[in-house]
């Protein structure tokens, strides 16, 4: 593998200039010129091997692409738009240069479709397996920013895309299955929903632009736990409705709950939010502008006691527990 002091030249030469960097990698830190009226998001993810992913099955390229999709959705789900990016790596010489090309080649791909530039980082050696640490610097208007704490009784739950479909991949990885370049059927689908997935960009930026969200998030842990979030922060109380969750189809494997892989399968990357239920017409119509479903799903209640979340089924409600991945509870993946 190539020395510490080449492989940095080289990411150098690939990350280019922009806009706003005064002084970029090469330096001990880069210095960036904030736009007036404007505030700085910024968001921390490590992605631990044999934790967050496995490399027997995880294609370096779509692994270079989720080191940043995981941050630039965080960045999505507070309304802004990412600007620069940081990133670390502990790399074993497992992994020579030809994983770290086709890493780079997925990380670079996204970043110069989400405008994004990266502006620094470090490197290690491990001794058994990699870390990657990505950081995301965005940006939004001044006020503008969309958080956990906003949501009020009355509100309306939203959720973007389908559920379920990153867990039914990682159980069929789990099960011996492999990403295959230019095949599209379920299980490729349910694959990539995992291994690749895709920020909800440009629908975040927009809700935060026009102000529609009292509350967002990205649904990384799940969507009961993530919404249970939502309910913590605001202080109140959320109803969801059984029949409109919107199930992908690729959760429906046999022998799985696909509701329970949609409640709290986790990493779908869509995102959550409340909102006052005339806002309804625009969010879908920012949807369809983006390609996205917008489906509502629930609605935001006092909180009076006993549990945040109920679940709404058959006129039944009933009270529904936070699920979700938790890291410090849970074990490595298999």
């Amino acid at each position: 593998m190539q020395s510490e002091f080449e492989f940095i030249k080289r990411l150098r030469s690939r990350a280019g200039a922009a806009a706003g960097v005064i002084a970029g990698i090469g330096d001990d830190a880069a210095v960036l010129a904030p736009r007036a009226g404007w505030e700085l998001l910024v968001t921390a993810d490590l992605l631990v091997e044999d934790v967050h992913f496995r490399r027997e099955y995880s294609p370096p390229r779509w692994l270079g692409h989720k080191s940043l999709a995981v941050s630039l959705s965080d960045i999505a789900g507070m309304g802004g738009r990412p600007r620069y990016a940081l990133l670390s790596l502990a790399a074993t010489r497992a992994t020579g240069d030809a994983f770290w090309e086709e890493f780079f080649a997925g990380y670079f791909a996204l970043a110069a479709r989400s405008g994004v530039t990266l502006v620094g980082g470090d490197t290690s050696a491990a001794p058994d397996r990699v870390t990657i640490d990505s950081i995301v610097l965005g940006e939004v208007e001044a006020g503008l920013s969309v958080r956990r704490g906003g949501a009020r009784p009355g509100d309306a739950v939203y959720i973007t895309g389908e559920l379920g479909r990153s867990a039914a991949g990682l159980r069929l990885l789990a099960g011996g299955a492999r990403a295959r370049e230019g095949v599209e059927d379920a299980e490729q689908r349910a694959l990539r929903a995992h291994l690749r997935p895709e920020p909800r960009l440009e629908f975040g930026a927009e809700v935060g632009a026009r102000g529609l969200a009292r509350a967002m998030l990205d649904v990384s842990d799940g969507l009961a736990q993530d919404l249970g979030h939502i309910c913590e922060e605001s202080g109140v109380g959320a109803v969801i409705d059984f029949e409109a969750l919107p199930v992908a189809a690729e959760a429906r494997l046999p022998g799985e709950d696909a509701f329970g892989l949609a409640l709290g399968g986790g990493e779908d990357y869509e995102l959550l939010l409340a909102a006052g239920r005339e806002a309804e017409g625009e969010l879908k119509e920012i949807g369809r502008a983006c390609g996205l479903p917008v489906a509502r799903i629930g609605e935001i209640v006092a909180r009076n006691g006993g549990s945040a979340l109920r679940l709404r089924r058959a006129g039944e409600v009933l009270p529904l527990e936070p699920r979700g991945y938790d890291h410090f509870a849970a074990r490595p993946i298999d």
